[in-house]
């Protein structure tokens, strides 16, 4: 069975949540987990404890099922209006955005000591030309691996937010299935048509942002200044100031 998942913020859009999702979901039976594989985790953030509901008893053979209580639930509104899932989304674009600042910043610093060493390579000998262009080249690469990593920490952070927030609501929703005897929950865009009763979308949001109104994210490695390539010499310190 395919589960309600909440949508990475990285590299897919936003809201494109449960309409992607075809399928339904059983209060009490076990979640599915899609880990990614052979990717380095990014720093992990302290998580509330979500402990999975046991599996139900299997019914003998030849007993039917019991009569079926269904429940309705809108992700894409229980996203818009959870703060966790606002918190998250507008820290991971700020990160991103400055990502790309600070990509088009250092493109812009590799293009104008480019510039340069072409204004002065009638002055430089052969041996001066080649360490120039190997340094500036070293200095391209490693940047180049420094942003190809801070762009999978920063999905992975994205993944790994979302998922604390996908549990939490997982518990909620069958915490409100179970409060109205209901025992199978479909997401709203599967159904053409029902009554109001049958929806729990608006106490499944208070219930969600009672239990986690926010994502405990680590610090942005970003706002840390980077380090100097090497062979830079440490800037000196400031002189004292005199009264």
């Amino acid at each position: 069975m395919n589960r309600l998942v909440l949508v990475a913020l990285l590299a897919f859009p936003i809201m494109a949540s449960a309409q992607n999702q075809p399928g339904w979901f059983v209060p009490g039976q076990p979640q599915g987990q899609a880990q990614q594989q052979g990717q380095r985790p990014a720093q992990p953030a302290p998580q509330r404890p979500a402990q999975p509901a046991p599996a139900p008893a299997q019914l003998p053979p030849g007993t039917p099922p019991p009569t079926a209580v269904i429940g309705v639930v809108d992700v894409p509104e229980i996203q818009r209006v959870s703060t966790a899932f606002s918190q998250v989304r507008q820290e991971i674009e700020r990160r991103r955005a400055k990502l790309n600042e600070d990509v088009q910043n250092e493109q812009q610093r590799w293009r104008d000591e480019q510039q340069r060493l072409g204004n002065e390579r009638g002055a430089l000998s052969p041996d001066q030309l080649r360490t120039r262009e190997r340094a500036l080249q070293d200095q391209i690469t490693d940047g180049q691996r420094i942003f190809r990593d801070r762009a999978r920490d920063l999905e992975q952070l994205a993944q790994q937010a979302l998922r604390e927030i996908e549990q939490a609501l997982a518990i909620v929703i069958r915490q409100v299935a179970a409060s109205r005897n209901i025992n199978i929950v479909l997401p709203r865009p599967l159904v053409i048509f029902n009554e109001p009763p049958f929806d729990m979308t608006e106490e499944v949001a208070v219930q969600l942002n009672r239990m986690i109104s926010s994502v405990n994210l680590p610090p942005d490695p970003s706002a840390a200044p980077p380090p100097r390539p090497a062979g830079t010499p440490a800037p000196a310190p400031a002189a004292p100031r005199r009264n």
